[in-house]
């Protein structure tokens, strides 16, 4: 999927949990699907999760979450990983890897009612919004101001003008970027919202998972997931007045989303179909379609 990246089977993860975790190490490891991006992902027997980096840029991942993931725990109503170990490099792998608990759940496209979902994870975002601040890890990627990712975002418009319409991506761009700044305080974002979220059997939210890009920053960023195949028309209309989200965060999070459609669609293109679906979707929803040739 990725250039560089270390090449991780079923073989390898049983070795480095001998070598690290013997206790844990006779439990059934069965590979999660959808399978993730930056880690590889085994459910490890029925409780537990184990994950490991691919490429240098999630090293960092598992500090993070064993470290923020604990703290974040008591202000949420739904469940987010609980560290349960660290692993070490070893065995030729380079990087520190975790086991988490496992949270019992389908994708949140099992939900059972678009309304009631938007409703529940506009509560999250704003139990998240609440959080306290101290030391927690300050804006990164799409949760900074529009401005500081400019010229990155031009170029994957560019960059994706063989498949989709650039100029109507542009216009989407610099709208967003002509939108009043964030001036708020501080608050938590979770960052990537789309594909991450989980709903109980009775399909109501109830986990979330994969916050390597939370921080503080601009709510824009997750008010971004109204734009994914989560949500309805309608069911947008709801998640932002839950949220009691203005015009102007609106249209920044349009701006968001197109950076993070048009990076992922030709990078992913030809390796990971439900990411290029989840973009096409995206764009549509922001009224960019595909090149005209």
């Amino acid at each position: 999927m990725h250039d560089h990246e270390v090449d991780i089977d079923e073989a390898f993860v049983q070795r480095l949990l001998r070598d690290q975790m013997p206790d844990l190490a006779a439990l059934a490891l069965t590979i999660v699907e959808p399978w993730g991006t930056d880690n590889a992902v085994w459910r490890l027997g029925d409780e537990l999760v184990v994950r490991l980096p691919r490429v240098d840029a999630a090293q960092g991942q598992v500090d993070k979450e064993a470290t923020w993931l604990p703290r974040i725990t008591p202000h949420l109503s739904v469940a987010v990983p609980e560290p349960v170990a660290v692993g070490e490099p070893a065995l030729g792998y380079p990087y520190r890897w975790g086991v988490h608990r496992w949270i019992h759940g389908q994708p949140a496209e099992a939900m059972s009612d678009p309304m009631v979902f938007a409703k529940d994870l506009a509560g999250v975002v704003s139990e998240l919004q609440a959080m306290p601040t101290t030391g927690a890890p300050p804006p990164r990627h799409r949760a900074r101001p529009l401005a500081a990712y400019d010229e990155p975002t031009r170029h994957v418009i560019a960059a994706a003008g063989h498949l989709i319409d650039a100029e109507a991506a542009l216009a989407v761009w610099e709208d967003a970027l002509a939108a009043p700044a964030y001036d708020g305080p501080d608050v938590w974002v979770q960052g990537d919202l789309e594909g991450n979220c989980l709903v109980d059997a009775g399909g109501r939210l109830c986990g979330i998972v994969d916050w390597n890009s939370a921080c503080l920053g601009d709510p824009a960023v997750d008010v971004q997931v109204i734009s994914s195949p989560l949500f309805t028309v309608e069911s947008r209309g709801v998640f932002l007045d839950e949220l009691g989200v203005d015009d102007a965060t609106v249209r920044r999070s349009r701006g968001t989303a197109v950076n993070q459609a048009c990076a992922a669609l030709p990078y992913y293109l030809d390796t990971y179909p439900l990411i290029v679906a989840r973009s096409w979707h995206k764009l549509a929803a922001l009224g960019i379609g595909p090149a005209v040739r």
